[in-house]
């Protein structure tokens, strides 16, 4: 589909995110960025803005990792794009297709000191498939759409446009069209190996990660893991893509399984500090990625199939069938155990609040279809250890760039794009310091979410590692107790401070039940330290 459109600079490149499916728009007012506001208003085109431009680029994240469609943020110039590197750089590392189109000082009066004049590109070259200043109003629609195919493009990740202020402000006239995005063919000799390497192992294991989920290659894997007979770990936005119940799905035997596995086959994600840096002792290793540029170049593969993940997977679930039950039976038998023990941590009685109890009173009122969002150290490790998504598309972290703040920025990005489902951010309070104050944002443009703060006073994944190496912490403590609920309250919001176990469950519920942001600020044991085994580097 093709339109001829003639406006200033912003309505030309509405008219663009328009065609590739983009319904909202993220931004922090600036008076750089004046005509794309004015495009939205004439167009009816929903606007939400916030208190800090990072939370903006955070939305635009949310959308764009929930719907696989780009999401885009508007912000003005300099110090407007500056505070935006964060986001950008969270979506580079998590391959996600977002949108920034900065302010820009004008052009003709370059090098005189105009307000907030600065070269955007060279800071956020590095981090953005395309950064680029535009420089006619006739190329807007064009550029922005190049822009965007590039980001929708395997691998995915994050571009960025600015407009000098005489460039957005003219108008000019284009013919604006959709983006393409070419599909990469995997080579069907890549494909076969991999998939001969996981039939004919004895201890096959697959781990699956958001390339998956990004790649629309959900139901493709499952298809995979249940021709293969494979059992099936994930990570990131893979988690849900096979639901807690399956036969396959497993998430609690993972380092049983990497250390017996004699074949691993990671789909869709980095070998990064994540998984050991893909050192999974003796076993092959089949790294399956959706872009040649993304083979691991740090350790040796058996073989690496690079394209559509969807293509390389159904190929896969069509070859010749296989089962490996007693390697699926030994897994689930410590996977059962494992959940017994996480059953009763999450359900045991103590002094102090332990984050595993905070898991298991959520557990219980979370809905299936519930959008978690995490933000945090110690208290979002443990979220990933006690809660199990049960669909895909639910799960939102950081990522492998731990960027701390993204929490109510993918709140509002999540509450946007599913008005009607339970949006629960698990927010420590340290990170609570980033971004809190951008729910106002939400309170005031009707967005309710669930916040659940675990306040253990300290800056918990660096105090208990710097004891453990030099026997004392410094700056890694917090204020104890303090009153986030109240802050939200302030803000218009609502919530409350819980230090009993047993009213857990009671405030859980007020605040999915409230209708409004709301915060549950749950004083959790500052000595619980999350047993990490990671290695960072």
């Amino acid at each position: 589909m093709t339109e001829t459109i003639e406006g200033h600079g912003g309505a030309l490149a509405l008219a663009a995110l328009r065609q590739a499916g983009v319904r909202e728009l993220f931004t922090l007012s600036g008076g750089h960025i004046f005509p794309f506001y004015d495009a939205a208003v004439q167009a009816g085109f929903p606007l939400y803005d916030v208190r800090h431009e990072q939370t903006a680029v955070f939305a635009a994240e949310a959308v764009a990792k929930l719907t696989r469609r780009p999401g885009v943020a508007a912000l003005t110039a300099g110090p407007g794009v500056t505070n935006g590197i964060s986001g950008l750089t969270s979506a580079y590392f998590n391959a996600v297709p977002v949108l920034v189109l900065g302010g820009r000082a004008p052009q003709f009066r370059w090098g005189s000191g105009s307000l907030q004049e600065i070269d955007h590109i060279p800071l956020v070259a590095p981090v953005t498939k395309v950064a680029k200043t535009v420089t006619d109003p006739a190329e807007i629609a064009r550029d922005v759409k190049l822009a965007l195919e590039a980001s929708l493009t395997a691998h995915r990740g994050p571009s960025f446009l600015d407009f000098p202020l005489e460039v957005v402000f003219s108008t000019g006239e284009a013919v604006v069209e959709a983006p393409e995005v070419a599909v990469i063919e995997p080579d069907p000799d890549d494909v076969e190996k991999a998939a001969q390497l996981l039939r004919n192992a004895q201890r096959p294991v697959i781990v699956a990660g958001s390339d998956v989920y990004a790649g629309d290659a959900v139901e493709a894997l499952r298809a995979a893991a249940e021709a293969l007979g494979v059992p099936v770990f994930t990570n990131g936005m893979g988690r849900g893509a096979l639901p807690p119940e399956h036969p396959l799905a497993f998430a609690k035997s993972r380092r049983a399984a990497l250390d017996r596995a004699d074949v691993v086959a990671v789909v869709g994600t980095p070998l990064d500090f994540r998984l050991g840096f893909g050192d999974f002792g003796s076993a092959q290793v089949v790294h399956i990625v959706d872009a040649p540029a993304q083979r691991a170049q740090h350790v040796s593969v058996a073989v690496s199939p690079a394209g559509d993940l969807r293509l390389i997977l159904t190929a896969f679930a069509q070859g010749v069938r296989a089962t490996h039950a007693d390697w699926v039976g030994e897994l689930r038998a410590v996977e059962t155990a494992a959940a017994e023990k996480h059953a009763a941590e999450m359900a045991a009685e103590t002094e102090l609040i332990k984050p595993a109890r905070v898991y298991g009173e959520l557990r219980k009122v979370l809905a299936r279809d519930a959008i978690t969002i995490g933000d945090g150290g110690d208290f979002v490790s443990y979220a990933g250890r006690y809660l199990e998504p049960a669909q895909p598309g639910t799960w939102l972290d950081p990522g492998p760039y731990g960027c701390l703040g993204t929490g109510m920025g993918y709140a509002m990005g999540a509450r946007v794009t599913h008005p009607d489902r339970q949006i629960c951010v698990l927010m420590g309070d340290g990170a609570s310091g980033f971004s809190l104050m951008d729910a106002e944002s939400l309170v005031r443009q009707q967005l309710p979410v669930v916040i659940v703060v675990g306040n253990n006073g300290i800056w918990g994944l660096e105090k208990h590692p710097m004891r453990a190496v030099y026997g004392y912490d410094v700056a890694a403590d917090l204020q104890p107790g303090l009153r986030y609920d109240t802050v939200v309250e302030a803000l218009g919001g609502a919530g409350e401070t819980v230090s009993d176990a047993a009213q857990l469950g009671p405030a859980l519920g007020r605040a999915f039940d409230a209708g409004v942001p709301y915060l549950v600020n749950v004083l959790t044991d500052p000595a619980d330290a999350y047993p990490r085994s990671a290695n960072l580097a």
